[in-house]
């Protein structure tokens, strides 16, 4: 029987942390070929440590289980699974983010339950209460034997898949379950201009469209990040005991900085309140290195003292024809929502989003 240690990946690209970062790469993307059946999820080793290298706002320890070896053999195929750990340090400083994987080839040897029990002793000794998990699934199961609904009512999962019941045993509770959803390109552009018509019609001229690319104009840092910190809030959080995450300018600029590092690009469009100079709403895709065809919808978020005013279907459609434009190999966006957020996901089945799976998201107060 295999057997193996628990190391952490160090933010350097000396020869040890070479081979340890590309064996975490290696084994992520096997976990989520596996979970997914496709590479859209697929990230490189060169995106992942420059999203290790600047912690100024989360500590992000990773964590590989490597096989023994008495040579100790610098080779990325010997990292059986991998953890994943953010700890925040500005706001939310009582929760940890957790996430574990193994390869299929290596699962059910204790592989998984090792490399558990090291979070938890990284998360206790930090001194964190709460800590969150999520589970993937490829269809969210009707209701009936077998299947777990979230705090919330709405959503559910198989409790008897791997994912929920290895966080079952471990305590977690369903706190949320979110639906992810894809949209193929291209798209009948007719119908997308409709959409967007109505949408403007219904706005007014109090609003008008600005967009950027991965830079956001001094004329807007402000807003911008006023925005992610009501991200932060307004987006529904089911069950989870999440506070408000405050962003600033400087934080916008250190992300920015560290999504070039990541070869990562984003296209934001949002709405400007003409009256008061603000922005109201925001969408954004962040299109990822390895891959022209596919990008991730990010956030979309419409602050509450603005809805009513189609705004969310009128930065969408605009940012929709924005990428086909610009980002014309682009033949898929994957995008996630609460399964409580009926507002959004109608934006997105009128728009031709189709259900492509989930998540669960648990759960754990540590006593």
């Amino acid at each position: 029987m295999t057997t193996w240690s628990i190391r952490e990946v160090p933010v350097s690209e000396t020869p040890e942390g070479a081979w340890l970062l590309h064996g975490y790469a290696d084994a992520m993307n096997d976990v989520l070929l596996d979970t997914w059946g496709n590479r859209d999820f697929e990230r490189t080793a060169t995106e992942i440590l420059g999203a290790m290298r600047d912690q100024r706002y989360i500590r992000k320890p990773r964590l590989v289980a490597v096989a023994d070896d008495e040579r100790d053999t610098p080779d990325p195929d010997r990292v059986l699974g991998y953890a994943m750990v953010n700890l925040p340090l500005q706001d939310n400083t009582h929760t940890a983010g957790a996430e574990i994987g193994v390869r299929p080839a290596h699962r059910r040897q204790g592989v998984g339950a090792a490399l558990y029990d090291a979070v938890l002793t990284l998360v206790r000794d930090t001194g964190r209460t709460h800590v969150l998990a999520s589970s993937d699934q490829r269809v969210e199961p009707p209701a009936g034997p077998g299947t777990l609904a979230a705090t919330t009512g709405v959503g559910r999962v198989l409790a008897d898949d791997d994912g929920p019941r290895f966080l079952l045993k471990r305590g977690f509770a369903l706190e949320q379950v979110e639906r992810y959803s894809v949209f193929d390109l291209p798209f009948d552009a007719d119908l997308m201009a409709k959409h967007r018509a109505e949408a403007e019609a219904h706005a007014g001229p109090d609003y008008r469209l600005v967009s950027w690319l991965s830079h956001a104009p001094e004329e807007w840092v402000d807003e911008y990040a006023l925005l992610n910190t009501r991200m932060s809030t307004d987006a529904p959080l089911g069950g989870l005991d999440l506070e408000e995450d405050v962003w600033d300018a400087e934080r916008i600029r250190v992300t920015e900085r560290q999504y070039q590092e990541r070869e990562l690009e984003l296209l934001v469009l949002a709405a400007e309140h003409v009256p008061t100079h603000t922005l109201a709403a925001f969408t954004c895709f962040m299109a990822v290195p390895n891959s022209d065809e596919f990008v991730h919808q990010d956030d979309t978020l419409v602050i509450k003292e603005h809805r009513g005013r189609r705004l969310g279907m009128l930065v969408k459609t605009a940012n929709l024809q924005r990428l086909a434009a610009e980002r014309p190999t682009v033949r898929r966006v994957g995008t996630w929502n609460a399964e409580e957020n009926s507002y959004m996901l109608a934006i997105n089945v009128a728009l031709g989003f189709r259900p492509a799976g989930g998540s669960g998201e648990w759960q754990l107060k540590l006593s």
